[in-house]
């Protein structure tokens, strides 16, 4: 067994949607920390991600927790509530609940927890001004909820400017490209000690492609998200964690 046993939940921010290689795995921040943490240590890690794209905080909680935790890590990586946000009626509360259940159940496994915001999309996304707003209520009351809590880790990345920029995120101006999840990384691997690679924090911009606009945007994007919540339906739906259990992560030079 190594040292480190690390494991991922939460939404399509942990998946890593956004990150898609070549061969259509999807990579993201959390599979990036893994192998920088390995590089970091010169020692190989165990890594699983339970994430899964469109869920809500408490389907988080309720489906991914107890099975991340059976599978008896050191630390334990969340975040959500960025679906739960761009929804009319979210209580904030109700949200920030899920965070303190996740650290109730992580204090009684003695887990290290290790807790994330997302970054903001709100200056590209239609109802910015509402998403910045809900944004930050989120961002202030989960810092309230763990004000005291010295002991847990935060990479919060809401209040990132610079990776708010269009220049780090996908063509559906939701989630980040392979930059945004690069800097996502590099906060993380320093939240938790470590030094990441240095050009992480900014790659090269990504060729310029084709940035939708008007018609094109909604009819791509926006409308089957809207179709998705008018047929209770979910862009995870039907779909299986990437890493349900663990895998070992080798350091690069090895």
């Amino acid at each position: 067994m190594t040292s480190v046993r690390y494991v991922a939940i939460g939404d399509s921010f942990t998946e890593g949607v956004g990150d898609e290689l070549p061969d259509g795995h999807v990579r993201g921040w959390a599979d990036l920390v893994a192998a920088g943490w390995a590089d970091a240590t010169a020692a190989p890690i165990e890594y699983a991600n339970l994430a899964i794209r469109g869920k809500l905080a408490w389907p988080i909680v309720a489906e991914q927790l107890e099975p991340a935790l059976a599978l008896r890590p050191t630390h334990l990586s969340f975040n959500g509530g960025g679906n739960d946000m761009i929804r009319p009626r979210t209580s904030i509360a109700h949200v920030v609940d899920a965070f303190s259940r996740v650290i109730e159940r992580c204090d009684e496994e003695g887990v290290q927890l290790l807790l994330l915001s997302g970054a903001n999309p709100s200056a590209q996304l239609p109802l910015s001004r509402l998403i910045q707003r809900r944004g930050d209520l989120l961002a202030q009351a989960v810092s309230a909820r763990i004000v005291d809590r010295t002991d847990i880790v935060r990479a919060f990345n809401w209040p990132d400017r610079e990776l708010s920029t269009p220049a780090y995120w996908s063509e559906d101006r939701l989630h980040m490209n392979s930059r945004g999840h690069h800097r996502v990384a590099a906060r993380v691997l320093t939240a938790l000690g470590m030094e990441p690679p240095p050009e992480w924090w900014s790659l090269p911009p990504l060729p310029p492609g084709a940035r939708m606009r008007g018609s094109s945007y909604y009819r791509e994007h926006l409308g089957p998200w809207v179709q998705r919540r008018l047929t209770g339906t979910s862009s995870g739906d039907g779909r299986v964690a990437k890493y349900p259990d663990f895998v070992v992560i080798e350091p690069s030079g090895s």
